[in-house]
């Protein structure tokens, strides 16, 4: 049942797309981030298989008939589908007897081990991945400014935000989950933390049916939560978590790590490696990054209020949540996300890139005091481009003024965005 505060998704339109040509489709994405919700917008049969009786029995008929397994008005929606994972093989089975189109919807929110994963363009099963609300799907973003018409070339007026620091950071703390909708700002805060707590004491466990030392595991997203939106090491976290007193082996360093992107809680960054007039070298570092960054704030136990005292770190979470809602806006677009960073030392934060080879490069910054210097970093990457010039350069801030600078860099407030 579909809420009376349900938000449209921009993801809306991808899954619509996709069922015109594939059998099935799986929206993956971490836990409460809305995937059932809006899966069931284009259901007519829903299987809720975390119901632990609706579980039971689905497990048993798998061991029966593949036909009372699926049996149902098509689209067929399976939530969480891989707790009964002969599932998939069903319903890749039905599709190819039947060439449906459209037929079902999967929804999952980690990636078991051993189980199959979707592979886009096999014209039988489809994936898509949702994040959390991004500020335009929450209301929050005025949407004056369209990154579509930046990548074409048009013409932005000046626009004013009226995101002011306090709504930032709070923005930050409370993250983009659906559940928050309606409730009050202490309640808002406290849905991450639960989260993260659920994640830590059930699914790390669940994930790859590894018992997991709870308390390492907070040690380690601790330890993660301070480096994000760099480019830290897994050696440097590592050698972090030594510093606590956690003495953890690599191994299982990387069983843990391994579990938190099995559940789509870390997301980090790729580098962007373009062809360049430069003998610097392209680093290749991943920056760590959290899906949303209120996970990291609910692991460090901020808040508002002790996010302004630093405004360092700030920045740095100001990042993360840019991040988040460009990625949003580019899977629209059919573009990605990436980062860049050369052995000269110039580091653009964020980089857009289109299928069809456009690309933007982004900036990010908190406010107007170092503005200057990252319009000159754009410009610098934009010259060593030899083959093909940016469609835009952006400066990404929490300022309230947007507008275009003489030297054609766009300043734009990040309440002001939209795909």
């Amino acid at each position: 049942m579909i809420p009376k505060n349900y938000k449209n998704r921009l993801i809306e339109e991808s899954i619509s797309k996709k069922m015109r040509y594939s059998g099935a489709v799986v929206i993956e994405g971490p836990k409460w981030s809305g995937k059932s919700t809006t899966a069931e917008l284009f259901a007519k049969t829903v299987v809720r298989l975390q119901n632990p009786i609706t579980k039971r029995q689905y497990q048993t008929l798998a061991t029966i008939s593949k036909e009372e397994v699926l049996s149902g008005e098509k689209p067929i929606l399976f939530d969480e589908w891989n707790e009964v994972p002969e599932i998939w093989d069903f319903i890749r089975v039905d599709i190819d007897e039947n060439q449906y189109k459209g037929a079902y919807l999967l929804t999952g929110s980690t990636k078991k081990q051993n189980i199959p994963v979707s592979h886009t363009g096999t014209g039988r099963i489809n994936s898509i991945f949702m994040r959390p609300l991004s500020l335009f799907e929450s209301g929050i973003s005025s949407g004056t400014v369209s990154l579509g018409d930046l990548f074409d070339g048009k013409t932005i007026n000046s626009v004013r935000s009226t995101v002011a620091i306090n709504d930032m950071a709070r923005f930050i703390c409370s993250g983009g989950w659906p559940d928050i909708i309606d409730l009050s700002m202490e309640d808002q805060l406290s849905v991450p933390r639960d989260l993260l707590a659920s994640i830590i004491e059930k699914d790390v466990d669940e994930v790859d049916g590894v018992k997991k030392d709870k308390e390492k595991m907070r040690k380690f997203i601790r330890s993660y939560a301070r480096n994000i939106s760099t480019l830290a090491t897994n050696k440097t976290i590592y050698q972090d978590q030594i510093n606590e007193g956690l003495l953890i082996d690599p191994k299982t360093f990387d069983s843990y790590l391994n579990a938190l992107q099995r559940l789509y809680i870390i997301e980090n960054i790729r580098a962007w490696s373009p062809k360049i007039r430069s003998a610097s070298t392209i680093r290749t570092s991943e920056k760590k990054q959290f899906v949303d960054p209120s996970i990291a704030i609910a692991a460090l136990g901020m808040s508002p209020e002790k996010l302004k005292q630093d405004y360092s770190t700030f920045g740095f979470y100001f990042e993360s949540i840019c991040t988040r809602d460009l990625r949003v806006y580019a899977q629209t677009m059919g573009g990605e996300i990436f980062h860049y960073n050369d052995s000269s030392g110039l580091e653009i934060d964020l980089i857009i890139e289109l299928s069809d080879g456009r690309w933007a490069g982004v900036e990010v910054k908190l406010g107007e005091n170092e503005v200057e210097k990252a319009a000159g970093n754009l410009k610098k990457l934009a010259w060593l481009h030899e083959n093909l010039k940016p469609s835009f350069l952006m400066i990404l801030t929490n300022t309230q003024l947007g507008y275009q600078r003489a030297d054609g860099v766009f300043v734009i407030p990040l309440g002001c965005l939209k795909p």
